[in-house]
């Protein structure tokens, strides 16, 4: 998990030199070379956007005990994030100035409070759009917790139902035991009565053989 961390932080690293080169030059172009740098920097923001996500669901898979290292790199990576965001934004205000001037004419006409509303719009406006992007990741994260959990809650479920059938199981052997012991009981109880009456008709036998002893030679000693 860790080597892949690494490899996305390394893929972190370079797009962010390029986003800070990138922004630099922006106030120093002009048309359709400026529109694209534009638009290719906020590509690359996404795909920064992307990696971070993704490195923080590998820190969610590493030990607890190595976490805490890994965590503190990817805040500073996020906070990095949003200075490059921030820059960005006001390069493209810069730029938004720029582009209406050339369509409208920059000739004095429009009064400083104007320009300075149409900024502070643009600004709000951009922060909506960034306040609906970080609301639309933390959603689309939520989502995948909430999938996480799920899964963890079926393994859970599995698991259960797993030990039930081990404890039903356990309690069927515990029945059969039980009725093999009652079994054998009824058994041994059967012997032990029969060595009794063994024991009885010995002793009985042996009582008419001593007196039938005892009598033959009470007769013979009378006869003589």
């Amino acid at each position: 998990m860790s080597s892949d961390f690494e490899a996305y932080e390394q893929d972190v690293g370079t797009l962010t030199a390029e986003i800070t080169n990138k922004i630099g030059r922006i106030p120093k172009l002009a048309g359709e070379e400026k529109t694209q740098l534009v638009l290719n920097v906020d590509k690359q923001l996404e795909e920064v956007r992307e990696l971070l996500e993704q490195m923080d669901l590998e820190v969610r898979e590493i030990p607890i005990q190595s976490r805490g290292m890994y965590n503190s790199r990817l805040k500073s990576y996020k906070q990095e994030m949003e200075k490059l965001e921030k820059d960005f934004k006001r390069s493209r205000i810069a730029y938004s100035d720029e582009v209406r001037n050339e369509l409208l004419g920059d000739d004095g006409s429009s009064s400083e409070s104007q320009l300075i509303k149409l900024r502070e719009e643009r600004a709000h406006l951009l922060d909506n759009t960034e306040r609906l992007e970080r609301s639309s990741r933390r959603l689309e994260a939520g989502y995948q917790i909430a999938v996480e959990t799920e899964q963890v809650g079926q393994e859970i479920l599995t698991n259960l139902h797993s030990d039930r059938e081990k404890i039903q199981r356990s309690r069927d052997r515990l029945r059969e035991t039980d009725a093999n012991l009652g079994k054998s009981s009824r058994i041994l109880t059967g012997l032990l009565r029969r060595i009794i009456q063994n024991r009885v008709l010995v002793f009985i036998l042996g009582a008419i053989i001593l007196l039938t002893i005892v009598l033959a030679i009470y007769f013979n000693l009378r006869g003589h």
